[in-house]
């Protein structure tokens, strides 16, 4: 009787009706399945059967187009993020204002701010490559600078010392780069130090040494400030010996003008100084994150925006660029 009771609620049981991976990737680009239930419905999908996807849809100004160039534009910025460094950070800038950066200026954001927390030694080079297109989109560097802060402030209050060290690193290329005013720089040294810890004081070692250079050219007071604030914690000595050789070294590299931690290297130095826009934004103001920006959103005027924006990268790149920026769209990955 037990056998034949399992038989009988197997066959009771609903079959699992297996679809096809593809066609649930189109559904989830078009908006049928929910986002949430996968990226792309739990396949990866390639640029080239994306591009395949959209240029089978009729209507260029529906919800369904939308969120498949959405998708593209996503992946097109992952991926140009991903690939840059010293060499080709110019041709990266390039081909990244060829995509819709108005439209997806919080996926560059995002992308920027993810692949330095992954590798905070490569800061420099993200700033560089935002420093660029802050001349031309400042509300892109505004919101990043913002959400760097708040990153920052939310790491302080959890006492999470490997974020804090990352995202000042970002901070402090923010400010070689006079993408943020030196007084965040200030303020975030003043904090720190205020109660310092082990960890508050390595944070502010790190951060000093990375942005001292600057400092040192646009506001030596503050910097002075900081260092005698630090020689007091050092003589002190309620600090860890490992803390106070870190202090130590710093001095050491003071002395030296910072000589191995140049504000800007020369291969990163893209843009003029007068041509920069500074960001003032303090650790204790609130900040408008922006985060609807992170999500897809139908736009009823998206035709007429991207007209908009074909516009303005005439004017920032040329007439050429055009017929260049569809062929870059296929090879980005993510």
């Amino acid at each position: 009787r037990e056998e034949g009771g399992e038989k009988g609620a197997a066959e009771a049981r609903p079959r699992k009706v297996i679809e096809d991976p593809y066609e649930t990737a189109a559904k989830t680009a078009s908006g049928v399945v929910a986002s949430g239930a996968g990226k792309t419905g739990g396949l990866y999908m390639p640029p080239y059967k994306l591009a395949q996807m959209m240029s089978g849809v009729d209507d260029k100004a529906s919800a369904q187009y939308q969120r498949m160039t959405w998708e593209a534009l996503k992946k097109a910025i992952n991926g140009l993020v991903n690939k840059v460094n010293v060499s080709n950070i110019k041709a990266i800038v390039v081909d990244l204002l060829k995509q819709n950066v108005i439209r997806g200026r919080a996926l560059l954001v995002r992308s920027l701010m993810k692949a330095q927390g992954a590798s905070p030694n490569f800061s420099r080079i993200y700033a560089a490559l935002l420093a660029v297109i802050n001349t031309k989109m400042p509300e892109i560097g505004e919101l990043l600078v913002k959400r760097a802060v708040n990153q920052f402030n939310r790491a302080y209050r959890r006492h999470d010392k490997v974020v804090c060290n990352g995202v000042v690193k970002l901070i402090a290329a923010l400010v070689n780069q006079q993408l943020v005013h030196e007084l965040l720089a200030l303020q975030l040294c003043i904090l720190l130090l205020e109660t310092p810890t082990d960890d508050s004081v390595e944070t502010v070692v790190t951060f000093v040494t990375e942005c001292g250079a600057a400092l040192a050219e646009v506001s030596p007071q503050a910097l002075n400030s900081i260092f005698e604030r630090l020689r007091s914690i050092l003589h002190e000595g309620a600090i860890d010996k490992r803390v106070q050789y870190m202090i130590e070294g710093l001095y050491a590299v003071r002395k030296s003008n910072f000589a191995d931690y140049p504000a800007v290297l020369p291969e990163l130095d893209l843009v003029e100084a007068e041509d920069q826009i500074t960001h003032e934004v303090s650790l204790d103001e609130q900040l408008d994150l922006e985060e609807t920006l992170d999500y897809f959103t139908f736009d009823p005027d998206f035709e007429a925006n991207e007209a908009a924006y074909v516009r303005v990268r005439r004017e920032i790149l040329g007439d050429d660029s055009d017929s260049e920026s569809g062929d870059d769209d296929d090879d980005d990955d993510d």
